[in-house]
């Protein structure tokens, strides 16, 4: 399972691909939503807690859930009157499916192994053969925690760029945007 961090990224991504106004792209409740989909699926590691077995991975790491979440989320923001709900439902999805993509991608070192990234259309596990992500440990050990740090400078060094060319596309091609051409605003 890649950091918080890394899902934070990708989450951050998918809300600046997202995004068709200026207002859109600084809303900080749309950037919330977007990257609170983008961690939301970590949320099945409290099951632990209730009843003392391993649930990550499980359905909620599947498209299953990421179709429910886009779908809530859009009713939820259209419930609310907000402007555009459903591409905000949208991006929420794809925010939740960049998390599977991202734990599909990664080494796993706890059973079961992989994910169920088909959920609820399979009920195999799916595993990516040659991992790009490291795993992180759950453990506050000192060779954990920096393992750890390695791991999420990692994923850095992988999403950043990619959240930069979210940039760069996305204010070159905003509606509104103080960046579009023949603006006479500047940036």
């Amino acid at each position: 399972m890649p950091s918080p961090l890394g899902h934070a990224i990708a989450g951050l991504a998918v809300h600046v691909v997202a995004s068709r106004r200026r207002q859109e792209l600084f809303d900080w409740r749309r950037v919330t939503l977007t990257v609170g989909a983008a961690l939301c699926p970590d949320l099945d590691l409290l099951l632990r807690w209730v009843d003392g077995r391993n649930h990550h991975g499980g359905a909620m790491h599947g498209v299953g859930f990421a179709v429910l979440v886009a779908g809530l989320v859009a009713a939820w923001a259209f419930a609310r009157g907000w402007p555009r709900p459903a591409p905000l439902g949208l991006a929420a999805g794809f925010a939740w499916s960049s998390h599977i993509l991202l734990d599909y991608l990664n080494v796993d070192t706890h059973p079961p192994i992989g994910i169920l990234a088909l959920w609820p259309f399979s009920g195999a596990y799916y595993k990516f053969p040659w991992p790009i992500f490291l795993d992180i440990g759950r453990t506050l050990e000192w060779s954990t925690v920096l393992h750890n740090a390695l791991a999420a400078a990692w994923e850095a060094a992988l999403l950043v760029p990619l959240l930069a060319w979210a940039w760069r596309y996305r204010t070159r091609n905003i509606e509104g945007g103080p960046w579009r051409e023949g603006s006479k605003a500047k940036p």
